[in-house]
């Protein structure tokens, strides 16, 4: 039997989670919580962490690097979120599966199932998402400059970018002339529409 814990900030998606699982023979629902801290305070309970990314307090990406670093549960992300700036920081915090909550009851199950066994499961769009990141490695943008983008279309200055980064100024130009060379742009109002148009923030 495979023991799971749901981390979600919303109290309905929880409960249909835990409806959907517990209706399969192999699987139970063991403990849930709110947000990321929850996972941590008891995730030595359970065999597989379903996850989302975005909630109040500790968010499922930092819950997610930690519970790793900890060798803690393998972790499930079950998200809405299929920006690949998500997608890629999921992947590099070690979470083993990506799902969006939309796929079928079938497709949840096998993949818990496979994140207990230790194998990695993407939904399809997610795979794609990731292909087309490995497929354009010229272009692809780090995780430090979809950092960087997202800080830009929140309106930040490069000082302000540069101490939130705790990196110089003269490393956040390097960075921007980077992402202006691989979104083929010229400034930052272009750079963010183009990574807002290709979903990378």
């Amino acid at each position: 039997m495979i023991r799971v814990m749901l981390i979600d900030d919303h109290p309905v998606v929880r409960a249909g989670l835990r409806t959907i699982l517990d209706s399969f023979d192999d699987i139970t629902v063991v403990a849930e919580g709110a947000d990321g801290q929850a996972a941590l305070d008891h995730g030595e309970d359970v065999d597989v962490m379903v996850m989302d990314i975005q909630m109040p307090g500790m968010d499922g990406i930092t819950a997610t690097r930690r519970l790793v670093a900890a060798a803690g549960p393998p972790v499930l992300i079950l998200t809405t979120y299929d920006t690949e700036a998500d997608i890629v920081a999921a992947i590099e915090a070690g979470a083993l599966g990506y799902l969006l909550k939309d796929a079928p009851e079938q497709t949840l199950h096998d993949a818990v199932t496979a994140t207990a066994a230790g194998r990695r499961t993407l939904s399809p769009e997610v795979a794609a998402a990731l292909m087309e990141r490995v497929g354009k490695p010229q272009q692809a943008l780090s995780a430090r400059e979809i950092e960087i983008l997202q800080a830009l279309a929140t309106g930040a200055a490069n000082r302000e970018l540069a101490k939130s980064l705790f990196i110089s100024e003269a490393t956040v130009k390097t960075h921007l002339v980077h992402i202006y060379q691989k979104l083929g742009v010229e400034n930052r109002t272009a750079a963010i529409t183009v990574a807002r148009e290709r979903r990378l923030i």
